[in-house]
């Protein structure tokens, strides 16, 4: 009879760090990178990554590896979000886009409606 054994995730990061400094060299390099090996690249990163034991020692790896943590909050986004990125930044980048997008409808509304501006002569005689 054979036993199946429950899903062990990966305690070892040895090949996960050596791919994360792979991808960081990748992601800095000077020179022109094939569009094959980067593909290959992160797709062997992020097979590494789904086999990973959550906790401090990926944390650590994901946190002095920026690559590697944008293809970790891509990988799991639709569980966590962007779970690794700062959350003041991502805030403040909010909050950006809204006034942005305030100022354009303000301004679409009033090139869609001239007649919304005020008279200057109104109530005056």
């Amino acid at each position: 009879m054979n036993a199946t054994k429950p899903n062990a995730r990966k305690t070892d990061l040895t090949v996960t760090h050596v791919l994360a400094q792979l991808l960081e060299r990748l992601e800095r390099s000077a020179v022109p990178v094939g569009a094959e090996q980067y593909r290959l690249v992160v797709q062997h990163l992020a097979s590494e990554l789904s086999e990973v034991e959550p906790g401090r020692a990926l944390a650590a790896l994901l946190d002095s590896h920026p690559a590697a943590a944008e293809l970790y909050e891509n990988v799991y986004y639709q569980h966590a979000g962007l779970c690794r990125s700062a959350l003041d930044v991502s805030l403040a980048a909010e909050l950006q886009a809204k006034e942005v997008l305030d100022r354009a409808m303000r301004r679409a509304m009033n090139r869609s409606n001239p007649s919304n501006k005020e008279d200057p002569t109104h109530g005056k005689s």
